[in-house]
């Protein structure tokens, strides 16, 4: 995902798109578990990643999934049906050092 006003309109259209395509032919299955679209932040310090995704929880309103933080990931989510909408920071607690 991206702010660039290229890819979300593309982004958008594709959604829009897929729904248009869904609604017009009713015989084509959909997922019947919820689908998930996740973002992750570029490249960064983790204070720089925890710092956008902050950003982004105060535009849709929402806050930090505490139960997840053990596991290294800080991430916010927004549920539009079943569609659910991640933005999650993988920080460095999750990674796995070089050459394991």
């Amino acid at each position: 995902m991206s702010t660039d006003t290229q890819r979300r309109t593309a982004f958008i259209g594709g959604l829009r798109d897929l729904a248009f395509f869904l609604e017009a032919n009713p015989a084509v299955p959909v997922p019947t578990d919820s689908t998930i679209v996740t973002y992750y932040p570029e490249q960064g310090t983790d204070d720089d990643l925890c710092a956008e995704i902050d950003r982004i929880a105060a535009l849709c309103g929402t806050s930090v999934d505490l139960r997840l933080l053990p596991l290294g990931l800080y991430t916010i989510s927004r549920c539009f049906g079943p569609v659910h909408v991640e933005w999650t920071a993988i920080l460095s607690i999750a990674k796995p050092p070089h050459g394991s």
